[in-house]
């Protein structure tokens, strides 16, 4: 059991609270007995577990239990992941969130690069170029999934992915998506010229999305842009559509991970997958 501040785990996991050292050490945090068990299911690469056992001495039903820090506790160790038990206080420290919830999971990032990007005729990608919100980030990738579009490209200027409210907002979607970041606008032109896809972006003075046939666009690349200033004037120019949301009552614009969703499942549906 971990009791020390000192610890050098602890050091290093509270370094991985940083972009920084999430980058040097390729490795992020997930919080909560919910994130853990979506990690597991998506058969992330959990490193190790650490966890307070506040409530393993209480006598319990097998179904509370199961619910319990101690039931998912003996889940991982039987899938032969490293569980360590820490003190409240070190957990404190460990925690990027206020209250912590008495366990956490250290995880090896995937590292993916252009060749892991699959293009067929029916592909959708999805370019997020310079969101800065963690929360729309995280919500633009959950609802990207439920879409069935699991390959993300995210230019230089988004939000860290492995920021942790980006991770607590996608709940869990990044484990099952193939996601490339720090990406230039110049890269992802070029890459989807040669794999004739077309680039279309989300702009307020484009063509109502919902009259035009999608599917003539196909395999296509889906820019969606900063939540103040949209696509930058790079994707302005290169994109080979302009396409928009109609809007009612002197409304302006809608959050940037609704408008998403919005483009996404009216693709889907335009292209019959749905």
């Amino acid at each position: 059991m971990i009791v020390s501040l000192q610890n050098e785990q602890v050091k290093h996991v509270v370094s991985l609270h940083d972009k920084k050292g999430r980058k040097e050490y390729r490795e992020f945090l997930v919080e909560g007995k919910r994130f853990v068990q979506e990690a597991i299911l998506r058969q992330a690469q959990l490193k190790k577990i650490y966890y307070t056992a506040q409530d393993a001495a209480m006598e319990k039903s097998d179904l509370q239990q199961s619910l319990s820090i101690g039931g998912l506790v003996t889940e991982i160790r039987a899938l032969g992941i490293e569980a360590e038990e820490v003190s409240e206080a070190v957990m404190r420290k460990m925690s990027a969130t206020e209250a912590p919830q008495g366990i956490l999971g250290m995880i090896r990032k995937n590292e993916f690069d252009w060749q892991d990007i699959k293009v067929r005729k029916d592909t959708i990608l999805l370019v997020v170029d310079g969101i800065q919100d963690p929360g729309n980030l995280g919500t633009i990738l959950r609802t990207a999934l439920a879409a069935d579009v699991k390959q993300i490209i995210l230019t230089k200027k988004t939000v860290d992915l492995y920021n942790p409210k980006v991770l607590r907002s996608s709940m869990g979607s990044v484990f099952s998506q193939v996601i490339l970041a720090d990406k230039t606008p110049e890269e992802i032109a070029i890459f989807c010229r040669q794999k004739e896809c077309s680039m279309v972006v989300s702009t307020m003075g484009g063509t109502s999305i919902f009259k035009t046939n999608i599917r003539e666009d196909y395999p296509l690349a889906l820019i969606m842009g900063n939540e103040a200033t949209g696509p930058s004037a790079f994707f302005m120019e290169k994109a080979a559509k302009h396409y928009s949301i109609p809007m009612f009552n002197n409304v302006e614009s809608l959050n940037a991970s609704m408008a998403a969703g919005i483009f996404l499942y009216e693709m889907r549906r335009q292209g019959q997958f749905l």
